[in-house]
Formats: structure tokens, sequence, C-alpha cells
């Protein structure tokens, strides 16, 4: 397989776990990469993030990083998007972090069986 269909088959298995993670819930890049069988590709995750915005259907704003901050809010379109996206949703964020991180923390490992 070349490393362009691995990395659009790594994507698409990313997209297919963020589309489950709940309104008003996060997750993390960590935990969707170690759900995939991935655990060292994170920051892939990540890369995957900022490529959904060209899909629709990918509630990127639910995913953040390991310790509930909104690494990835300036690929929104503006610098507090992120923020009320998540907000819409219930989710209470305070200078760029999640509160009640733990609570609201959807880890695909528990959840998809």
């Amino acid at each position: 397989m070349a490393e362009s269909d691995e990395k659009r088959n790594f994507f698409e298995n990313v997209y297919e776990v963020v589309r489950q993670v709940p309104s008003g819930r996060v997750t993390t890049y960590g935990a969707i990469a170690a759900f995939l069988g991935a655990k060292r590709s994170a920051r892939m995750v990540g890369w995957a993030m900022i490529s959904s915005h060209a899909q629709a259907g990918i509630p990127a704003h639910r995913v953040i990083n390991r310790n509930g901050v909104l690494t990835g809010k300036h690929f929104f379109g503006g610098p507090d998007a992120m923020q009320g996206l998540l907000e819409a949703e219930g989710v209470e964020v305070e200078n760029d972090q999640v509160k009640d991180f733990d609570r609201l923390f959807w880890d695909p490992a528990r959840e998809l069986l």
C-alpha cells in the first residue's frame, strides 16, 4: 500500500472515531491514536483534524490535547470559534482549557467496545 493510501486510511479511521464523540464531550489526540493502535501518533491525529475542515460532519472541535487545552483553536476560522462550538454544546471553557475535563473526557477505548 502506498504511503499516501496509508495516511488516507488512517485519517478516515480518525474521522470515524471523531464522528462518534457525543455532543458535550471531548476526547484527545492521544486517546484516538491509542484506540487506533498507533499510540505514538497523536500528532498524526492532529494533522487529520486539520484536514477534516474540508469535510462535513466531523466535530473536530471536540478533540483537544491531553491536558484539556484547545490547542487546535487557530484552525477554526477565528480565535474563539472552537470555544464557541464547545460552549454551544454545554462545555465550559476558561483560558482555552476545558473545565471539568476529567468528567467530560470521552475515551474511545472504553466507549467503543
